[in-house]
């Protein structure tokens, strides 16, 4: 038996994933929404909001992460966390796992309650991230500390960092594999083999749609996208697409 989670901000394409391993006969838990997230979420969100109180803030761009992988996890967050997968838990099917973005949210308590899981991270680029709202756009609903703005594509922008940022202040997991929806959508049989090859599984495919890749370039992308410059670097999007 072996679980999945997928880590992945909101408006990032995660549905996609999440209805391949579903049709590929993955439990991702008893309720899903049209999204493929796991419901009702009340204790995620929870979970989320109790984790944010060890979370110092800087200032700027600029978060502590450190207390997070050495202090004792909160009992609450786990008995939050435990209420919410109830039903992924206590399932019994030999492939199972669940998928909604506020994971990334907790991705640090996460990976210390389950460090033998498989991992899939999942990317897309920020400037189309952003176009799209989605409930974590305002990290102060979730208990996260930033600098707020008027603009809410800036405070997007700024949640965007956030979660790049906590995934790479926290030590690598054991199983993992790292996928770009871009990837996912316009090379869907090569992206599907590497995942079969990561999960030892066959996987179903999804339709898809290859116009959501690079929408900013006709909408406009509506923050300074100097902002990201050294992300799309790093995640080969300055130059793709």
């Amino acid at each position: 038996m072996s679980m999945i989670t997928v880590i992945g901000r909101g408006h990032s394409g995660t549905r996609a994933i999440s209805h391949t391993l579903s049709q590929s006969g993955v439990y991702m838990g008893a309720q899903l929404n049209k999204s493929g997230d796991l419901i009702p979420p009340g204790d995620m969100y929870e979970a989320c909001r109790i984790m944010a109180k060890y979370i110092e803030y800087k200032g700027g761009l600029q978060w502590d992460f450190s207390k997070l992988h050495t202090m004792k996890i909160d009992p609450l967050f786990i008995k939050h966390l435990e209420l919410y997968l109830d039903s992924v838990l206590k399932n019994d099917s030999e492939q199972k796992g669940w998928k909604i973005p506020e994971t990334t949210l907790i991705y640090p308590w996460i990976l210390r309650l389950f460090p033998d899981i498989k991992y899939i991270f999942w990317v897309r680029d920020p400037r189309d991230s952003i176009l799209g709202a989605h409930l974590t756009d305002d990290l102060e609903d979730f208990g996260v500390k930033y600098d707020k703005s008027d603009d809410i594509y800036k405070n997007r922008a700024i949640s965007w960092m956030y979660q790049r940022q906590i995934v790479r202040a926290t030590p690598l997991p054991q199983n993992r594999i790292y996928v770009r929806f871009e990837d996912f959508l316009l090379k869907q049989d090569e992206t599907l083999k590497r995942l079969e090859e990561y999960l030892g599984f066959p996987l179903a495919k999804i339709p898809v749609r290859t116009e959501s890749v690079g929408r900013w370039k006709t909408q406009g992308c509506p923050v300074d996208p100097e902002f990201f410059k050294e992300e799309l670097i790093d995640l080969e999007y300055e130059h793709s697409f």
